[in-house]
């Protein structure tokens, strides 16, 4: 079945254009992708880019997923999640394994959305909108599910989504993942943002997470700040160059 390709958007300034991904990773229609950066820029492209779970939200996501599948099958994705942000075992070795677990439907899905909704992070908003008025285009690079943290986006106004994609039968039964993304293994969020420097060609890179997978883009960003309202893990605020309790607190460190 054809589709059209989604209008060019304004962000930071600027217009972008904006398409579908290669089959590789079986984009899904309609979902919008920057696709390169204009020569000349009225202003540089300044990145803030800023992960989902435990940070834009108050939740994890595919935690969330295993708490509709019972305490039990909660308690044991909430163990597996935690070993791997905190930097115990590789994101790859879980990532899979609790999706095979949980087997979550589109409904389910749709219900994360909202949750993601109700648990934002009070200062968001606010935040978003100081960095916006210093020149920075927000962007959420997660290791979460695109059509979970889509709806997430939408309310804060963020335009692009790096996230996995998830698929589903006709049913709406759980048919698998994106297993080329990036963000579903150890390495992913640097290798990521190497690719959106060399496709966007920013001035200015920040990163904003709290987990171990995102302080491993410290290499790559201007500035890596760690988060902590939810959960302070040892090595993340060890690792950061800045470390903050609020989103409020980020458009003051923005280089």
């Amino acid at each position: 079945m054809g589709f059209k390709l989604p209008r060019p958007f304004r962000a930071g300034g600027f217009f972008v254009a904006v398409g579908i991904k290669s089959a590789k990773s079986r984009l899904p229609a309609g979902v919008s992708r920057w696709e390169s950066a204009p020569p000349n820029m009225a202003s540089p492209l300044k990145l803030l880019i800023i992960d989902c779970d435990s940070t834009l939200s108050a939740i994890e996501g595919i935690d969330e997923l295993g708490r509709l599948r019972g305490a039990a099958v909660f308690a044991r994705v909430e163990a597996m999640t935690h070993e791997a942000m905190d930097g115990r075992i590789a994101v790859e070795a879980v990532f899979g394994e609790r999706l095979r677990i949980i087997q979550p439907r589109r409904a389910d899905v749709a219900e994360i959305g909202r949750r993601y909704i109700e648990t934002v992070e009070p200062t968001a908003i606010a935040a978003l909108a100081a960095a916006r008025a210093a020149g920075w285009t927000p962007m959420i690079l997660s290791g979460g599910f695109r059509p979970a943290i889509r709806p997430l986006a939408d309310f804060l106004g963020i335009e692009r989504v790096e996230a996995v994609d998830l698929f589903f039968d006709a049913a709406g039964n759980y048919a698998g993942f994106d297993e080329a993304y990036p963000t579903t293994r150890s390495g992913g969020k640097p290798e990521r943002i190497r690719e959106l420097r060399a496709e966007l060609r920013p001035e200015r890179v920040v990163m904003v997470g709290d987990g171990v997978s995102d302080l491993e883009t410290a290499p790559e960003v201007d500035l890596f700040v760690g988060f902590g309202r939810y959960l302070t893990r040892a090595k993340v605020k060890a690792g950061a160059a800045a470390f903050v309790g609020s989103l409020a607190e980020v458009p003051a460190l923005l280089p």
